[in-house]
């Protein structure tokens, strides 16, 4: 027989087990209690598992949704209450286990869900699936703790209304000591309250602190529609194509230096990861990538089965005369389209090596992919063109120059975009990317293949619906847009009212 000294070691660390995860539910409840027009719509609306049918039509119901918001709270709250003070704790466990069932398959960590989870890069076992484990095992365990349950077994056991069981210790049944244990997890409920208010009252309630909070971006839900398709060789594209360049940390930031190192510190591997997920969602069904970021992209694609269409930039390595490595390597990386980089289109036309542009596009068709060409300077794809040199598909900066920091027109040169930086207002710093846009129009007005703009946006400077807008009018059949994931669905619903109202574009649409 275990003496008594025993028992009581054992009770405590089930009380404190079950105390533990009481207050996390509490403390989640309460959260969203307080917190103003709290809604679990976004975390719904973007769920990403095998039942997510289920938790997007919860979403779309507004009555559904303000009932399941109540649930969700004061579900929370008793359960947390429950498993904290010691009462009703088997009924709490097993409800509590339920609730985080749902919340698991929500975003579950497996699959092609895998990278949508809120908890990081987990596989199966997550945070939710341990504390589910540990609910369960304290619902079936005949061990609970001190708590209000015992109290009352104890009350019961000395009026004779219930036979002692294993777990309930008849030497103190009828002790006030026993009586005391059994009602100390109130004034630490009170303790933790009082220092929880403290701290919320300093630094404001941490909304994001658990299995139902999801960082705040825009709901699929909120998609007014679905983006038009075109075709470039045998690829049907979305009309909108993610750019790569936020991705890759590249920033096209003018004078603001610290810009490059936060875009690479928000865009981890795991924001890139949602990033992507959401952009597919959205409809966005293909992502123009530099050549480094490659291998992100092929590890996405295998982690999580996307179908996302890959185009990847290429360059040639004139040090070794190897203008095809690149492209061998691109295609090694399982990418759909390959297109020859624009900066370095530019430096080979303006270097007079355009015959390198003609052998690589050649290449990549000898290994039937679609040839892609892309500049800055309308006039490197005016020189292909003047001596035959004719891709799949253009891809070329559009914009305007109707924004501050564009420099005067009479100090632009062809050829200049990733060039010299000057400290001279009046010259080029990262700051344009379309020089001579009446220009470009013409030319994309003319061209007889798919033309893809890009820094629609002159790198943030013009607003979305201007840029998306003035591409589309001025001939672009496809645009390319750098997205951060918080931009995503806004961006889509922009293109498509763009899209649904254009009435001043005069070139027939390619692809």
């Amino acid at each position: 027989m275990k003496s008594s000294h025993q028992i009581n070691w054992k009770k405590l660390f089930f009380t404190i087990l079950r105390m533990a995860v009481g207050w996390h539910f509490l403390y989640e409840g309460v959260s969203k209690l307080v917190i103003s027009n709290w809604s679990s719509y976004s975390y719904l609306a973007n769920s990403s598992g095998p039942f997510s049918g289920l938790y997007h039509s919860i979403a779309a119901s507004p009555h559904l949704l303000k009932v399941i918001d109540l649930l969700n709270i004061y579900g929370l709250i008793l359960i947390g209450l429950g498993l904290f003070i010691g009462i009703f704790a088997r009924l709490s466990a097993v409800a509590g286990a339920l609730l985080l069932t749902l919340y698991y398959f929500a975003y579950p960590p497996f699959g092609a869900y895998l990278f949508n989870t809120g908890e990081g890069h987990l596989f199966i076992v997550d945070k939710l699936f341990i504390e589910t484990a540990v609910l369960l095992f304290l619902a079936f365990y005949k061990e609970h703790g001190f708590g209000i349950d015992y109290l009352i077994d104890l009350i019961r056991i000395k009026t004779g209304k219930k036979v002692p069981g294993d777990n309930i210790d008849v030497t103190y049944s009828g002790s006030r000591r026993e009586a005391l244990k059994n009602l100390a997890t109130l004034p630490v409920l009170g303790i933790m309250g009082f220092l929880a208010a403290q701290n919320n009252r300093k630094y404001g309630i941490d909304v994001m602190s658990g299995a139902t909070i999801q960082l705040k971006q825009s709901a699929i839900g909120e998609l007014k529609g679905t983006l038009p398709t075109g075709k470039i060789g045998d690829h049907v594209l979305s009309r909108m194509v993610l750019g790569g360049n936020l991705i890759g940390g590249w920033a096209h930031s003018r004078d603001l230096i610290y810009v490059p190192e936060l875009f690479k510190a928000y865009n981890s591997e795991r924001k890139i990861y949602e990033t992507l997920i959401l952009a597919e969602k959205a409809g966005v069904n293909a992502i123009n990538i530099g050549f480094p970021t490659n291998a992100l992209i092929a590890k996405y694609k295998k982690t999580t089965g996307s179908k996302i269409k890959v185009i990847s930039q290429v360059h040639p390595d004139m040090e070794k005369n190897d203008y095809f490595v690149n492209i061998n390597k691109a295609i090694d990386f399982g990418v759909d389209i390959v297109q020859v980089q624009g900066n370095w289109c530019d430096w080979l036309v303006r270097d007079n090596k355009i015959e390198v542009i003609g052998k690589m596009l050649d290449r990549i068709r000898s290994q039937k992919y679609t040839a892609g060409l892309a500049a800055h300077s309308v006039e490197s794809l005016i020189a292909c063109e003047n001596i035959g040199i004719i891709p799949d598909y253009y891809m070329k900066t559009m914009h305007h120059d109707k924004y501050w920091s564009a420099h005067p027109r009479e100090f632009r040169h062809a050829f200049e975009v990733d060039g010299e930086e000057y400290l001279d207002h009046n010259r080029f710093h990262n700051n344009m990317f379309c020089l001579f846009p009446e220009r470009t129009v013409e030319f994309v007005n003319k061209a007889k293949v798919p033309v893809m703009g890009y820094k629609v946006l002159a790198a943030g400077a013009i607003e979305p619906k201007d840029g998306f807008k003035w591409a589309f009018d001025n001939g672009a059949d496809f645009i390319c847009v750098g997205m951060f994931d918080f931009q995503i669905v806004k961006d889509v619903n922009i293109c498509l009212e763009v899209l649904n109202g254009i009435t001043d574009r005069k070139r027939e649409w390619y692809g």
